[in-house]
């Protein structure tokens, strides 16, 4: 039986190169060779490695288990291409905390990144409406997402649904990250 310490490196090395190859298919390079690299520290790999499952992410399962998930809180923190990252203070006196808009070039690599994640954990069940159905089921609870964040990866993912994964390539490289 093969460790879990390595089943769980596998993935990550699975995931990440998932991600980078969609990352250099819509011109964004250097995000796709720096994308997750805090999932190798040992603040992120350790506790990974503990609660591998591989079928979800290690990060579920470490919260399930004592409530917070150590390894999620320093990933998030770390990588802009999670919207969690971009949580700030409000100013607003009905709100504590808000959503700021995410740069274009953040939301397609998180779009490429849940994509990934899709693939990677569901392998041979996957479909391109897969990433939206999954989004969609947690939409509710991200309220603090900033509105324009929310818009343009629900369009991503839609478009990646409906008219499959060129279609969505193309608009992504083409059309969003240039700002139309």
């Amino acid at each position: 039986m093969i460790p879990k310490a390595l089943q769980h490196l596998k993935t990550i090395n699975r995931h990440k190169r998932m991600v980078m190859e969609y990352c250099f298919r819509i011109g964004l390079y250097r995000q796709g060779l720096l994308h997750d690299l805090s999932k190798y520290s040992p603040a992120e790999f350790l506790v990974g490695a503990k609660y591998y499952q591989g079928t979800r992410s290690p990060n579920n399962a470490e919260r399930e288990a004592v409530g917070v998930s150590t390894s999620w809180l320093h990933h998030k923190g770390r990588n802009k291409h999670h919207f969690e990252y971009w949580i700030d203070y409000s100013l607003e006196t009905n709100q504590v905390i808000m959503g700021a808009p995410m740069p274009r070039k953040y939301v397609a690599e998180m779009a490429m990144d849940r994509i990934s994640a899709s693939r990677n954990y569901m392998g041979e069940a996957y479909t391109d409406q897969a990433p939206l159905q999954y989004y969609q089921r947690g939409a509710e609870s991200m309220w603090f997402v900033h509105p324009q964040t929310k818009r343009d990866l629900e369009k991503i993912l839609t478009i990646l649904a409906e008219k499959g994964e060129e279609a969505m390539i193309r608009y992504v490289k083409y059309q969003y990250l240039k700002g139309n």
